[in-house]
């Protein structure tokens, strides 16, 4: 028992040395999880995009799998630094506007023109993401983190569908309402 109480006291203080290997991976990847969840813009549009699926597609799936696969897209542009693309706040704000809009209406849209809807501002909010890796950061494990935390807000979103799809329908759209109403003020902020 001594010996496993001295391993736990002088585990932090090795674990707290920077050239610790796996150090860096871990510092990356919770920077890349928690970049998604402390920005409101971000943690609506992955919420809603998996709560606007479940409710209104069969194929659950098919809209947060493409939101996932551009935002890897937009987030290896905006980390190669290789352009700045225009617009990148004020689309992210048109984002919340169009799956607000979606959600509050419960637009009925074939799978493709879902996936293309949220693919297409997926690549801003990715390119948002990489724009933003850190210095020290590496992009690999960033990238695995803000993709796995993006997934888990769209199953975040999916199970509140499904939890709601025959309740009720006044939530999803005054929920929709909000995050319209929410882009909009970004939107008008960005102007």
């Amino acid at each position: 028992m001594a010996t496993g109480l001295a391993l736990l006291a002088t585990s932090g203080v090795a674990l707290a040395h920077p050239g610790h290997p796996g150090h860096d991976a871990v510092s990356s990847f919770a920077a890349g999880f928690l970049h998604p969840l402390t920005g409101a813009d971000h943690l609506c549009a992955m919420i809603v995009v998996g709560l606007w699926s479940s409710l209104t597609s069969k194929r659950v799936w098919a809209a947060p799998l493409a939101f996932v696969a551009m935002l890897a897209a937009g987030g290896l542009l905006g980390m190669m630094h290789w352009f700045a693309l225009p617009g990148v706040e004020p689309m992210i704000a048109v984002s919340l506007l169009v799956l607000g809009l979606m959600l509050a209406t419960r637009a009925q849209l074939p799978g493709w023109a879902g996936a293309a809807v949220v693919g297409t501002f997926a690549v801003f909010h990715g390119f948002a993401h990489g724009a933003e890796l850190p210095t020290e950061a590496s992009a690999t494990h960033y990238m695995a983190g803000f993709l796995v935390a993006t997934g888990m807000l769209h199953c975040l979103g999916i199970a509140a569908g499904v939890a709601l799809r025959h309740r009720t329908v006044w939530v999803p759209r005054v929920l929709g309402a909000g995050v319209l109403a929410y882009g909009v003020t970004l939107l008008a902020a960005a102007a």
